[in-house]
């Protein structure tokens, strides 16, 4: 199966896939402006979204596997068993303080995107779908490193 390059790019992805942003946006910025109380609770409600989120993607990989490559093959095998890195990250990052957790967290997201631009999920995965993972991983990275800097520059 080729990456659908010409298929029009649906508005229903894009529209979920923004306001998905919306729960990294808000922690990002009330981690600066917030009350210090509420700092706090944004700071905690970024890092749990986050790896809620880290582990969707992995489950991503797994119905690709299922729907896309043959059982019993090294493709199969391989992609069901990245399919289950992001949770293997995203969990063991909240057992961390918060500042270790958003890095593991931000490497996880660029690990996967990564992976999706490996020529074997290139060709599984739609044009739009690969142009809607760009854009939605700068945004999550960019606010990864806001709330490093915060935690770690600015106490």
């Amino acid at each position: 199966m080729n990456n659908l390059e010409h298929t029009p790019s649906p508005r229903l992805p894009f529209w979920l896939g923004c306001a998905g942003l919306i729960p990294f946006l808000a922690g990002a910025i009330c981690i600066y402006v917030a009350p210090v109380l509420w700092q706090a609770l944004a700071i905690k409600a970024f890092v749990f979204y986050s790896a809620v989120i880290l582990s969707f993607l992995g489950g991503i990989h797994w119905g690709l596997a299922m729907s896309q490559d043959a059982s019993e093959t090294r493709a199969f095998d391989v992609r069901l068993s990245l399919s289950m890195v992001p949770s293997l990250l995203a969990w063991p990052a909240l057992l961390f303080n918060y500042d270790a957790a958003a890095l593991i967290l931000m490497v996880g997201f660029l690990l996967v995107r990564l992976y999706e631009r490996q020529s074997s999920s290139v060709q599984r995965l739609p044009h739009w779908y690969q142009n809607l993972r760009s854009l939605l991983t700068v945004v999550v990275v960019l606010c990864h490193l806001a709330v490093l800097i915060r935690l770690n520059l600015m106490g």
